[in-house]
């Protein structure tokens, strides 16, 4: 009898992540629906902008992703890089970007008080201090954008209620798997976690570090990049603190592209479990709540407890199809992401890789950021 009921709580619960990808089906339908409808993007009249990028060591294509912040279709802006490290091989792609485009502000801010174990956010503090604008755009070294991007930001500033504005990201890869697998999280986890959040909440509490912007005012307000040099997810936190005020924190229609290099399936790892530990920390009880999200390992134990042929197979076809369906809907139809369009079917081993990670994420507080390891407690970094 005890055993009969375990294999009927298994079957009832592993209905949970089924229920989940139907919902996060609807959720990116009803989203990129709209996203994808022309927007109205003013040519003149918008404020100048001030672009904030914390760099340390070169990225694959590092050149020609800040080279496309230098082609926006926009007035008046600059680009500000932070470089804590004078010896390091970032600085001759910053100054050949200075030549090659003469007719844009690029500064180089060197001089970087260390004021906590957080170097990126050591930077940014020293690049908001430096930047002559109100509107500050902070974005990561391997992200690239298309010519209206900064238009797109700036129009969301026309609504005093808004507070901050975000983005998604595509991917660009050289291939290799690590780099696909990677990737693809943003249409197997990313987009729909964010936007089945957004549904349930009734706004958006959160921001992404391909993107983050908000306003001098507003960050002034929730106490600047000084106060948070010792957290581990700066995005997570700008969005949270900003939403805490009552503002709005808008998606941008269009995603930036991020740039993947070839990589190793241990590097693949070691950057999900960061990203997992960092998770857990800022939010436990949600991380515990992705238990029920996770369809492949529950499927597996459906399939087990499944009392005949007919009930597994129902349980794994439906997995298969609704979580297809979902991958291909976010990443295909909404981002229209030439890596998920690639790789979509690679979706099964993804959400192995999920589940393996969330699970490690309990067992390890430790991680490596740019080369310098860190202890991650109650979302805060600590030298290790």
């Amino acid at each position: 009898m005890a055993l009969a009921a375990f294999r009927w709580a298994i079957l009832l619960i592993a209905l949970a992540p089924l229920a989940y990808y139907l919902i996060a089906i609807y959720c990116c339908w009803d989203y990129f629906r709209q996203a994808h409808r022309p927007e109205d993007l003013p040519d003149f009249g918008l404020p100048p902008v001030s672009i904030l990028k914390p760099v340390r060591g070169v990225d694959r294509d590092a050149y020609e992703n800040f080279a496309s912040f230098c082609r926006q279709n926009y007035s008046e802006y600059e680009i500000l890089f932070a470089v804590a490290d004078a010896n390091d091989p970032v600085l001759p792609v910053i100054e050949q970007l200075q030549r090659d485009f003469p007719e844009r502000t690029i500064r180089l801010i060197q001089d970087v008080p260390q004021l906590g174990p957080n170097r990126k956010l050591n930077n940014l503090a020293a690049l908001t201090r430096a930047a002559k604008h109100e509107i500050l755009v902070v974005s990561d070294s391997d992200v690239r954008a298309d010519s209206l991007y900064l238009r797109r930001i700036a129009t969301k500033f026309a609504d005093s209620n808004v507070g901050a504005v975000t983005s998604f990201f595509r991917g660009i890869t050289e291939g290799g798997l690590g780099a696909q697998l990677e990737a693809l999280v943003v249409s197997a986890e990313t987009v729909p976690n964010a936007l089945v959040a957004r549904k349930i909440e009734g706004k958006v509490q959160f921001a992404f570090g391909w993107t983050m912007a908000t306003t001098k005012t507003h960050l002034q307000a929730i106490g600047g990049f000084e106060d948070m040099v010792n957290v581990h997810s700066d995005d997570f936190e700008l969005g949270n603190r900003i939403a805490a005020r009552g503002l709005a924190i808008k998606l941008l229609s269009a995603p930036v592209d991020m740039v993947f290099p070839r990589e190793s399936m241990y590097t693949l790892l070691r950057h999900e479990l960061r990203w997992a530990i960092g998770l857990r920390n800022v939010r436990p009880v949600g991380y515990w709540g992705l238990l029920f999200t996770f369809g492949l390992p529950w499927t597996i134990l459906a399939v087990a407890a499944a009392p005949t042929m007919g009930c597994a197979l129902g349980y794994a076809s439906s997995y298969l199809v609704l979580r297809l369906v979902q991958v291909w809907l976010a990443g295909v139809w909404g981002l229209r992401d030439p890596v998920t369009r690639k790789s979509w079917w690679l979706t099964p081993f993804r959400d192995a890789i999920n589940f393996a990670v969330w699970a490690a994420g309990f067992f390890t507080s430790q991680i490596e950021w740019r080369g310098i390891k860190y202890k991650v407690k109650k979302g805060k970094l600590v030298p290790a």
